[in-house]
């Protein structure tokens, strides 16, 4: 059986979906139907059942899956140390993150990785931290750098680095909605922030305990917009259209942190864990185990 083969039934079995398998395979659909059909031709026996609506791992396909996992990793694990002799690591390890997480945390890592390991090449992809945790679990990417979910998939590891605050947020320019906190004095009642424009986060961990925080005060936000992504709700506040809450990292990093001002209000908003997510059997391989020793030793949490 073909390594290649087992990385695509390994990740399919996550997936239950050949157009995502395809896609992070970088193959064709038929490319990864006649891999599998070759496996189950190998092993005889059906280990998916699929019709036009669904896919699903047979009883035979759930104890093939363990095999192909281990299988795998002894072999990366075997490759790399054939590979390590005479020679430091080399090869490349994926990563999924935010922009802002690319800014703010992963730089910080970057620079004990490359000192300690400038034979791997790191590929990095970007986009909605809220995606972070379900990349990594169906093996889209090896690693990831995300808010800690309430909760972690068990199959999942978590490495926390650092916390981060919600912050609430207005604008910092002449407007009306300006003028409208003036003539309270300033003063963040429940009264006012149920009258005035939020702008919060599609989905995601700060979207619930915005939301928990809501209830718990009592409040019925005006709910202006809904945008993905913490940077956008920076920008959005800086335009004078609501107010919206981000984490204070995303605030740090933000090119738009002079259009917008922090206001303290009690009971504090929440705060949240920033660190490293990975399959564990992925911590076998010593490309990723590399990284996630860097990041260990590049921070001193105190979560």
């Amino acid at each position: 059986m073909k390594t290649k083969e087992l990385e695509i039934y390994i990740h399919l079995s996550q997936s239950l979906h050949f157009g995502k398998t395809s896609e992070a395979m970088h193959l064709s659909v038929s490319a990864v139907s006649r891999a599998i059909q070759r496996l189950e031709d190998e092993a005889g026996v059906a280990l998916f059942e699929r019709d036009r609506r669904s896919v699903r791992l047979t009883p035979a396909g759930r104890e093939f899956l363990r095999y192909a996992e281990q299988a795998v990793l002894s072999w990366r694990s075997l490759s790399q140390r054939l590979r390590q002799q005479g020679e430091s690591l080399q090869g490349e390890v994926s990563l999924f993150c935010s922009v802002t997480a690319a800014y703010s945390v992963l730089s910080t890592i970057l620079e004990t990785f490359r000192q300690r390991y400038p034979g791997i090449d790191l590929k990095l992809h970007t986009g909605d931290q809220a995606d972070a945790v379900d990349r990594i679990a169906d093996g889209g990417e090896d690693l990831g750098i995300t808010v800690r979910p309430p909760q972690l998939p068990s199959r999942l590891d978590y490495l926390p680095l650092s916390r981060s605050s919600l912050q609430l947020l207005v604008p910092n320019i002449p407007c009306a909605l300006s003028e409208q906190i003036a003539g309270h004095g300033g003063e963040f009642s429940a009264s006012l922030l149920n009258t005035l424009p939020f702008i919060l986060p599609e989905r995601g961990v700060a979207r619930s305990l915005i939301e928990q925080w809501f209830r718990r005060q009592r409040l019925r936000p005006n709910v202006y917009a809904q945008v993905s992504g913490h940077e956008a709700i920076v920008s959005t506040v800086g335009l004078g259209l609501g107010i919206g809450v981000v984490p204070d990292l995303v605030l740090d990093t933000s090119f738009l942190r002079d259009k917008v001002r922090v206001v303290t209000i009690l009971p504090e908003l929440p705060s949240m864990d920033i660190g490293v997510v990975v399959r564990q059997q992925r911590l076998a391989d010593p490309l990723v185990k590399a990284f996630w020793d860097c990041a260990q030793s590049s921070y001193r949490s105190t979560i």
